[in-house]
């Protein structure tokens, strides 16, 4: 059996075995992390990296997860690192913190949605990127196809995965999740939402 096989055999594995109630799961620790030894010159400056990498221009997406069990709640936050990644088999990816309180609630469904979020939707981006709310207050959504994700009115497209493999990168975990089912808005009047610069922006002629 091949590392892909593995994989999801331990994810099938893991989901067989849900806990009958929710249980406390605390995030991975923030990693004491070092990119050159000691005698060597200082990392890069944190704020200059996060501004120069800021002028790379992405989408904006909520991703989502049902309850992993009958007494839990839907999970989900708002994201910029997601991407494709292979076409066959086809497989995407999302980058979380490990302090992220958000990620062992989607870890524990074991599946996922990625909606991608219109021009229209900064106000929806904003509530999902606070932690401790209710994020679905209020929120328009249904059921993805095949995980029963919430899958977000509005959004220009949605992919619904199941989680295939993890991977750790720094302070972030690498969420690679296999698509099972995936569409687009029937009408798409604006575009996506995009964030550059530490600011949303949209496409224009």
């Amino acid at each position: 059996m091949g590392q892909a096989g593995m994989a999801e055999a331990a994810v099938r594995y893991l989901r067989s075995v849900r806990p009958p109630a929710p249980e406390p799961v605390e995030a991975l620790p923030r990693p004491e992390l070092r990119c050159v030894g000691e005698d060597e010159r200082a990392p890069v400056d944190p704020a200059h990296f996060r501004r120069v990498l800021g002028h790379f221009a992405t989408g904006v997406a909520v991703i989502t997860a049902p309850p992993a069990t009958p007494t839990d709640s839907p999970a989900g936050f708002a994201c910029q690192s997601f991407t494709s990644l292979s076409l066959d088999p086809p497989l995407v990816a999302f980058m979380v913190g490990r302090r992220s309180t958000t990620w062992p609630r989607i870890a524990r469904a074991g599946v996922f949605c990625v909606n991608v979020l219109g021009a229209h939707q900064s106000d929806l981006c904003r509530a999902f990127a606070v932690s401790g709310a209710d994020k679905f207050a209020g929120v328009a959504y249904d059921a993805a196809p095949v995980s029963g994700s919430p899958r977000l009115s509005g959004a220009v497209a949605w992919i619904d995965c199941a989680i295939h493999a993890v991977h750790t990168g720094g302070d972030h975990l690498v969420v690679v999740g296999r698509v099972d089912a995936l569409g687009t808005a029937a009408d798409d009047p604006d575009g996506p939402l995009l964030f550059h610069r530490g600011r949303f922006a949209r496409l224009s002629d």
